[in-house]
């Protein structure tokens, strides 16, 4: 009898120690809890951390994450304003303010991504479709590009590298989907606290036309630079060929201007030795003579020579008949 009793008071024991354990739970510090009985929520979201109590059997706990949560869009294509195709990656922070509407509406995490996705993209495509590619790329109105020093001056003359004047840039893009996502996705009990553009990149149909117009803007530098290149090169040959010229007229007139003082001073001392005697001015014309028969007689030369020319006179007594007549004088000889 006794044992009877002592495993019955057992089992009461242990019914009592498994209601108790069932009927506390614990909240930490990173969640909250809605308290569902037969899975209708009952009373208001349990907040605070700590040790908590519930109906045993009959309602269950439903944690809900209250820490800032991250959404990572997948990569998607979209066209913009201008027509051109772009693959647009988004992420966003958001938080669960409102746990009740949230667990009702939603119930997990999952559903809250699945609906993030759908509400996000639309914005994101409505935005990105009402501007132009520039508005989505560049980030401010005000931003200066950097260029390359060496090619300033070609990207001033040929309008290379110019930014396309914009009205409001990435950043306000970003602002109005996040202003109209924050509106939608308040309805769920979610708090949108911030959305960026992870990754704006070029479609493939685009990146062929992106990669052709940078290809041609260098073109047009490399063609800028090369002809530049070939007209001081032109202007180094000229300068050239002009200093050359001037070098070599200089030279001439300074050997120009020596002969002639050679040739007068020559003069001067053939004048005064003949002066001399006869004997020496006939000496001087018979060896004037023969430097110019050596200057103006070579092989099938022929002269033909008056009688009473002087460059005939030391001729005239070598011809065969040895008279006056006139004479004929070939092959140099």
């Amino acid at each position: 009898m006794n044992n009877i009793k002592s495993i019955v008071l057992l089992v009461i024991l242990a019914v009592g120690v498994y209601v108790s354990i069932s009927s506390i739970y614990t909240v930490s510090e990173v969640e909250q809890v809605i308290i569902t009985q037969f899975g209708k929520p009952v009373g208001a979201p349990v907040t605070s951390a700590g040790l908590k109590f519930k109906v045993p059997f009959i309602q269950n706990i439903n944690p809900i994450d209250k820490r800032v949560l991250e959404w990572d869009g997948s990569p998607s294509d979209m066209p913009t304003k201008d027509k051109l195709y772009i693959s647009v990656d988004l992420f966003a922070r958001w938080r669960i303010t409102d746990p009740l509407q949230y667990f009702l509406r939603l119930r997990d995490e999952r559903s809250a991504q699945s609906r993030l996705d759908d509400i996000l993209g639309s914005e994101t495509r409505n935005a990105v479709a009402k501007h132009e590619l520039i508005e989505i790329i560049r980030t401010t109105r005000d931003r200066v590009p950097l260029r390359d020093v060496l090619l300033t001056g070609a990207q001033q003359e040929l309008d290379i590298g110019a930014l396309v004047p914009i009205q409001k840039g990435r950043k306000l893009v970003e602002q109005e989907i996040f202003v109209a996502a924050a509106e939608k996705v308040q309805v769920f009990g979610i708090e949108l606290l911030d959305i960026r553009f992870k990754r704006i990149n070029y479609n493939q149909s685009v990146r062929p036309k992106i990669y052709d117009r940078m290809i041609s803007e260098r073109r047009q530098i490399a063609e800028r630079f090369l002809s530049e290149g070939n007209g001081e090169a032109a202007r180094i040959r000229g300068n050239r060929v002009r200093d050359l010229n001037k070098i070599q007229s200089e030279a001439y007139r300074k050997v120009e201007e020596i002969r002639g003082v050679a040739d007068a001073k020559a003069t001067e001392i053939y004048a005064s030795a003949y002066n001399q005697s006869p004997e020496a001015v006939e000496f001087y014309e018979f060896t004037r003579t023969m430097q110019a028969y050596k200057d103006i007689i070579a092989e099938d030369t022929t002269l033909v020579l008056s009688t009473e020319s002087d460059l005939f006179k030391f001729l005239k007594g070598m011809t065969p008949d040895g008279d006056g007549g006139s004479g004929r004088r070939s092959g140099g000889k």
